[in-house]
């Protein structure tokens, strides 16, 4: 079984990694409904979807119904106003089927215009504070991509008190000095607030390039089962944090056995022989 971290101030003891629903975007109910059993085998407890991810609340929302309680749930909005928000919102818990969420996250919130708008008066921030009045989510996070959403996470942080975020975090990464500093930051000022860090794009090998896409993923990830392992356990061997599964169901088995073996870090050597060997790469152009 993987083992459980406590999610922030949420209190929630979530297992280490969560199940990124972006894998669900374009497959049957069946395959969903397969994924899920692989999830309670696994004992999986923590759900992370958003609008965006094409069916995946739709494929979701049939399991909550006998599962709902097995689960932590987290869902998104992209929308950066609040009435554009707050409609978004509701019909999220519809495709769910859910009358609330645990979690409800700024999607996405790298652009600085886009920052702007959503956090400034009448942006989708309003809409997700009215909603945990309300009752339809009990916490609130941000989450993001690319080199300078660590910096912009700080940025975040600073205008509202979230309880978690999201970000990047993988070896190739971590060699970018800056990226490495920012992250480091965003981690020293989450421990503080008792802040809860979620990562993403463990197994990302790099952009596509000249490779014909073969997985379900909008990156090329890594494949071989010893490559996913070592850098599940790089990931996990930092404590506190929580691993984001990949974006294709057919390499979601090897994650979550990974996450299973799960003891201590490959090291930084093992890494670095990874990268080297199937020629890993920023997965978000050219780090500073």
């Amino acid at each position: 079984m993987i083992e459980k971290r406590r999610f922030g101030r949420t209190g929630h003891m979530s297992t280490a990694t969560l199940f990124g629903a972006a894998a669900l975007k374009n497959v049957s109910q069946g395959e969903a409904d397969r994924a899920l059993d692989l999830l309670l085998e696994h004992g999986v407890n923590h759900i992370d979807t958003a609008p965006r991810y094409g069916d995946a609340e739709l494929r979701i929302g049939p399991w909550m119904r006998a599962h709902r309680g097995d689960f932590f749930l987290a869902t998104k909005t992209g929308q950066r106003t609040c009435a554009a928000a707050r409609e978004e919102i509701r019909r999220s818990l519809d495709r769910l089927r859910v009358d609330s969420v645990d979690l409800l996250q700024l999607h996405s919130l790298a652009h600085p215009g886009d920052w702007e708008i959503a956090m400034g008066d009448g942006g989708a921030l309003e809409a997700v504070i009215e909603a945990r009045a309300e009752g339809l989510t009990r916490f609130i996070g941000v989450t993001g991509h690319g080199w300078t959403i660590a910096s912009m996470h700080l940025r975040s942080l600073e205008r509202f008190d979230f309880d978690s975020v999201l970000l990047p975090w993988n070896y190739v990464m971590y060699e970018s000095e800056r990226y490495r500093a920012d992250f480091e930051a965003v981690c020293a000022r989450c421990e503080e607030r008792d802040v809860a860090v979620q990562t993403i794009k463990a197994v990302a090998r790099g952009p596509w390039a000249t490779t014909t896409p073969n997985r379900n993923t909008w990156y090329q990830p890594l494949e071989d089962p010893d490559d996913i392992e070592r850098a599940v356990h790089w990931v996990l061997a930092r404590p506190g944090i929580f691993l984001n599964t990949v974006g294709d169901l057919d390499l979601l088995p090897a994650v979550l056995e990974a996450a299973s073996r799960f003891e201590n870090s490959p090291g930084d050597t093992a890494m670095r022989a990874v990268v080297e060997a199937r020629s890993a790469t920023p997965l978000f152009g050219i780090g500073t």
